[in-house]
């Protein structure tokens, strides 16, 4: 375990039975006998962390952005294929039992073809919090897109996931309004409004610091049918075509929508009781991950999905593409 703050350092390795605890990465690096580290750190940092931690023959996993541009991420990648290590940007949404469901749909052919999809994000982060703090600013201010930029893996690896995949390499067109909508100088931008096509799909991602509730909704739009995931409250809602009547398939699709509210308010509920958060993939994708380490096998998250993440992340900070 290793913090800045020798405090929170002390105190996380007491609460989870770590033997040693350390405030300068590299010293634990050379004292200990490594395996795989954890970089948890602001984006900023991470470069030179992952970095370090290849060079000490470490596997890295790492929180997103990997790193600040595509070509920052070659570098980091290059360096991990000469040792030999796994380096491995946490897509954790993916692994959330919504987009699974979602998944099954557009693989088992429910919605068709793939026409559009929309992730949408709201975090109510200018009212208040870590992000809001004037005397104390969060060193995501810094990033080229500002606090956006920490969240914005999220919506693009969640659009690019839905992408059929002769087609994710086809990203074009891509139009993105950056905003500070609601002013000051504390935020760089706090509204992202974009219009992508990739091949044949059209795509928007949004995201808000300032609407509320919080949500995180992926809908996909297909010829056969519409299916939207809410990772925050979970809840999958299917609108289809159905067999008989075409005038009797909008109320069908109603009593099918209402049923599936009221079984997920009480799921919601539940999941509240048992502590399970919007982090519950998290799970699935260190579990896929470890076994991936183990066997020398593929992981979940691969070269391909970190490239064309940061691809598109650059596309939409690029100053020809802004609106």
């Amino acid at each position: 375990m290793c913090d800045l703050s020798p405090a929170l350092a002390e105190f996380t390795a007491e609460r989870f039975g770590v033997p040693n605890w350390f405030t300068d990465y590299r010293a634990m690096l050379d004292a200990e006998d490594v395996d795989v580290v954890h970089v948890l750190t602001p984006p900023a940092t991470h470069q030179r962390i992952v970095a370090d931690s290849l060079e000490s023959g470490c596997h890295v996993i790492v929180e997103k952005p990997v790193a600040l541009s595509n070509a920052d991420f070659h570098a980091l990648w290059a360096l991990s294929q000469s040792r030999h290590k796994m380096l491995v940007e946490n897509h954790n949404y993916r692994f959330n039992a919504p987009v699974r469901k979602l998944e099954s749909l557009v693989a088992d052919g429910t919605l068709g073809k793939v026409e559009e999809i929309e992730v949408r994000m709201a975090l109510d982060i200018r009212s208040g919090g870590r992000y809001a703090d004037r005397n104390l600013p969060h060193p995501s201010h810094q990033l080229p897109a500002g606090v956006i930029h920490e969240f914005i893996s999220h919506l693009v690896y969640l659009f690019l996931h839905f992408v059929p995949e002769d087609q994710r390499d086809s990203v074009e067109s891509v139009r993105a309004a950056w905003r500070n909508e609601g002013g000051g100088e504390l935020f760089k931008y706090d509204s992202l409004d974009a219009v992508l096509i990739a091949g044949a799909v059209h795509g928007r991602l949004r995201f808000s610091s300032r609407q509320w509730p919080d949500a995180l909704a992926v809908t996909v739009r297909g010829s056969r049918g519409v299916a939207s995931a809410e990772l925050f409250h979970p809840v999958l809602q299917l609108t289809k075509q159905r067999g008989g009547s075409k005038h009797l398939t909008p109320l069908v699709n109603a009593l099918g929508q209402s049923a599936t509210l009221f079984r997920s308010g009480f799921g919601s509920i539940w999941s509240k009781i048992r502590n399970r958060t919007a982090y519950e993939g998290l799970d699935l994708f260190l579990r896929q991950t470890y076994e991936a380490l183990a066997s020398g096998s593929k992981p979940p998250v691969g070269f391909d999905d970190m490239d064309r993440t940061s691809r598109v992340i650059d596309a939409l900070l690029a100053r020809e593409n802004r609106l």
